[in-house]
Order: structure tokens, then sequence, then C-alpha cells
């Protein structure tokens, strides 16, 4: 499926399951399911269109909230290594919505990353949090890894 993002060439194969893609973040093929493909897509626009660095990016990362497990579909570090950013995929067939939001926000409640972005791959949304004036802006693009 065609995203609103650049096209990147994959590491797709077939199995006993069905595609596969393989995730350079986690190191392994995973499930080529259509979130797994924005995953894929957002992460190498990330690497190479904003430079990010892919040393301080984690996908599925696990947290616990209110004794649940959870799992964040990607962090970004700081250098210091405090989460700044963290990523909410949806499939492209699924609308952004505010209970997406809820989710990313039930997720931030954990790490109080300073940058939250939804997107099902044709959208994205990127917001600023401001914990002094505890506010929050949404910003009209995703910055630079430099720039956060």
């Amino acid at each position: 499926m065609r995203l609103n993002l650049p096209e990147y060439d994959f590491n797709i194969k077939k199995n006993d399951a069905g595609l596969v893609i393989f995730d350079d973040l986690r190191k392994k093929f995973v499930a080529l399911t259509p979130e797994e493909w924005v995953r894929q897509h957002f992460v190498k626009y990330l690497i190479s269109e904003r430079l990010f660095p892919a040393a301080l990016m984690g996908n599925e990362v696990s947290l616990t909230q209110n004794g649940i497990k959870r799992r964040c579909d990607t962090v970004v570090a700081a250098r210091d290594g405090s989460p700044l950013v963290i990523v909410e995929y949806k499939a492209p067939s699924i609308n952004i919505t505010q209970a997406t939001f809820d989710q990313i926000v039930r997720y931030n409640m954990v790490l109080h990353a300073r940058y939250l972005i939804v997107s099902n791959g044709l959208t994205h949304y990127c917001c600023r949090i401001d914990y002094e004036n505890n506010s929050y802006q949404f910003l009209p693009d995703i910055p630079a890894y430099s720039a956060l």
C-alpha cells in the first residue's frame, strides 16, 4: 500500500505464517501487518529524513502502567537515555481518533516524553508537551532530531 511517506527498500520474505519484514531496530523478521508496514516506513523516515539516531530508537518497548504490561510502538531516547519521543502507529485503514491520542497519552504518563507522534501512514500528528505550563502544542511537521 502506498503511504504518505517516501518509498524505501525492505527485506520482505514469505514463511509458513505469511509475509514477514525485517525490523532493523529489533534485528529480526516480524509479521508484515498493515500497522507494521506503517511502522517500518515511519522508522526509516525518521532515520533518513529527520536524522533520528537508530541507536536511540526502539520498537515495541515494554512498560508497566497501573500493573498492566503495555507496549509502545516506537520510543526514541534523548542522548541522556531518557524518553524523548513516543510514536503510535495505526494501519492506514484506521482513522486517527481521540482514542488514539488517549492511548499515547496513557503511555506518556509513565514515560514523560516531550514529543508524541501518531501516524497511520497517511496522516501524521506531532505534538510537543510543555510540562512547565501544563500544555501541549501541535507542530506543523515532524522536527529533525537535532531540533528536539
